[in-house]
């Protein structure tokens, strides 16, 4: 599908009056916010956009707003008052519920000044001459108005006034929906995400000094230059109005507008690449000519969300849009942005804008700016996308043949194998106990994580375990873990086997004793304790490990059989795992499960450890028996 089904929950209180219950609903792929007594909040929090404003100049203490809510909202530069300011002022605006358009984008180097309206509505007359007066100076100003009605009736009429009152004043006009064929009537093409590309160019102009007329050409040519077209799964929730129902279950919207305008078609949802191509074509198509963009040319994506989608499901359409730029239509893609830029309230969807770009306009949209919500970190050259994964030191340095099994076995070889098979093989029969264990305490897939790693040790031994070397097998183990188990627990085990591994490397000779098997058990016990946070009576792996770490210690010192202090070991290993279901959980995710739900099974992590402990001390005492 399109996009990833998502559902979510969340309570919360509104100035503890209304309570809502947020539900993501994802009947298409896409979250979709439903939100009880929604209309009920609209109405009674009806100055929305002046708090908004308000937030917004709080958290950037480079903006400003004029003290005229709640006819006039404006969002101004902090540094700019127009007695003083001698560049061209760059102005924009509209309807509120876009944001972070329009008036994340005010700050030095883009807008000078916002002029927001009520949700969806025009800004008034007023308010916009209002916006003119406070940041304009000798040298004039630039009104870009994206193409809707009432945005070119409102900003064309205070420009009209403002020229009276002895204002330079300059508009453009941006309308590059690419959605409906032309030709579109005395309406045109609707003003879409790609009016901020076209305030990034005209506010870098700007503030490199340029004269209006320099500086309004330059916008009036980037707007000629960009094409948008916008696909979603919902339409948005418009405040005081029940959401529309017109999109159906399974069915998606090319080319509908920011306002939850209808678009060119209804269709069934599309898998993402389907959709990124229609869009693309939709734009580059030669037969509407809509962007004067031609096979070589350079070009600049951006991936507008419209409020309901995912950061992740963006960049997936944006990681599918350039290979097919570069690839289909010949295009060399020189900059990528990705994230919100113009939104539609809560509409799940995206829209796609593409411009032509030459070294000019390139430097326009690289210039710096401290507008809040302009991305950085896209500007210059563009390393290759993917360079190799590193190769560990360790690795690099190590004969061919210490990567590789022996083609002969040592008795300490063959034993060692022995204790890695039963162990692993364990491990692979209590995948389905160990899920439904954790299932109860957890999230279910101790089991399934267990055995990737288990699987993984028992492949890689048939190929690259030095097993005539215990210390550089352990090793290979974790380095087996690492790349199969993921998880904490594969971090957790990867640890546990650098611990030994380090262990038995500083005390190498010919053959591992058991003293010092003991104590690499005992330095990855506290290595796993001193990264992982927990210890005895936690509730963890530990509890097995622990025991037996103390007995084995005890046993052997006490000149008790090598052999049979393993399997007593063991014995305390699987007693301590036992005991976990007696224990209040103070690691991992079982700390936030009920003692009475604890207490109905015992910890997976820990039944895990003393099963292949246990089965590995079982085939040592087993190999040792057989050879005597």
């Amino acid at each position: 599908m399109l996009l990833r089904h998502c559902v979510f929950r969340c309570m919360f209180k509104l100035d503890d009056r209304i309570e809502h219950d947020f539900h993501g609903l994802g009947t298409s792929g896409l979250g979709v916010f439903v939100v009880r007594e929604w209309n009920t909040y609209w109405s009674r929090f009806a100055d929305v956009v002046t708090e908004f404003i308000e937030g917004l100049v709080e958290t950037y203490p480079g903006l400003q707003y004029l003290d005229g809510f709640p006819e006039v909202k404006v969002v101004l530069r902090a540094d700019v008052s127009a007695e003083k300011y001698d560049k061209v002022a760059v102005i924009s605006g509209g309807g509120s519920g876009h944001e972070p358009a329009h008036a994340g984008y005010v700050g030095e180097g883009m807008l000078t000044a916002a002029i927001c309206g009520d949700v969806f509505a025009s800004p008034p007359v007023d308010s916009i001459l209002a916006g003119i007066r406070a940041v304009t100076g000798t040298q004039g100003c630039l009104l870009i108005v994206k193409n809707y009605t009432g945005d070119r009736l409102n900003f064309g009429l205070a420009a009209e006034q403002a020229k009276s009152e002895g204002y330079k004043v300059e508009t453009v006009i941006v309308g590059e929906d690419c959605a409906l064929p032309p030709p579109r009537g005395i309406a045109g093409r609707r003003g879409l995400a790609g009016t901020v590309l076209v305030h990034k160019v005209a506010g870098a102009a700007a503030a490199a000094g340029l004269s209006l007329e320099k500086v309004a050409a330059e916008a009036q040519c980037a707007s000629e230059m960009v094409g948008t077209m916008g696909v979603a799964l919902s339409v948005c929730t418009l405040p005081g109005q029940v959401t529309s129902d017109r999109l159906g279950p399974e069915k998606m919207e090319l080319g509908l507008g920011i306002h939850g305008e209808p678009g060119a078609a209804v269709v069934d949802v599309q898998p993402v690449d389907v959709v990124v191509s229609h869009v693309l074509q939709q734009i580059l198509s030669p037969e509407t000519n809509y962007v004067p963009i031609t096979r070589g040319n350079r070009v600049v994506l951006m991936v507008n969300g419209l409020g309901g989608t995912p950061l992740m499901e963006l960049m997936i359409a944006a990681g599918k849009a350039v290979p097919k730029l570069q690839l289909e239509f010949g295009l060399a893609v020189d900059r990528v942005y990705t994230g919100f830029f113009m939104t539609s309230l809560d509409m799940a969807g995206f829209s796609i804008s593409i411009m032509k770009a030459d070294q000019s306009i390139l430097d326009r949209l690289d210039a710096p700016t401290k507008a809040p919500n302009w991305p950085v970190g896209t500007d210059g050259n563009r390393p290759p996308a993917k360079i190799p994964v590193p190769v560990p030191p360790s690795r690099s340095t190590k004969s061919a043949k210490s990567q590789s099994r022996p083609q002969e076995l040592s008795q300490q070889g063959q034993i060692l194998e022995a204790a890695i098979q039963a162990a692993a093989t364990v491990i692979i029969s209590l995948k389905d106990t160990l899920n439904d264990w954790d299932g109860k305490v957890g999230d279910g897939d101790c089991g399934s994580t267990m055995y990737r790693g288990a699987t993984a040790i028992l492949e890689d031994m048939k190929h690259y375990y030095p097993l005539n070397d215990a210390a550089e097998t352990v090793n290979e183990i974790g380095s087996s873990i690492r790349r199969a188990m993921g998880g904490t627990s594969g971090i957790l085990y990867n640890l546990f086997c650098k611990a030994a591994y380090a262990e038995l490397k500083a005390n190498a000779q010919s053959g591992v004793t058991p003293k010092q098997w003991s104590e690499a058990l005992k330095s990855s016990i506290s290595s796993v304790s001193k990264y992982g946070g927990a210890s005895a009576g936690y509730r963890t792996m530990l509890d097995a490990l622990i025991p037996a770490s103390q007995v084995l210690e005890e046993k052997l010192s006490a000149g008790e059989d090598p052999i049979s202090a393993f399997i007593l070991s063991a014995e305390a290993a699987t007693a301590g795992a036992e005991s976990t279901i007696q224990m209040q959980a103070q690691a991992g995710r079982s700390s936030y499960v009920s003692a009475e739900i604890l207490a109905t099974v015992p910890d997976p992590g820990a039944m895990a450890a003393a099963g292949w402990y246990s089965a590995a001390a079982r085939a040592v005492k087993e190999q040792y028996e057989g050879s005597s």
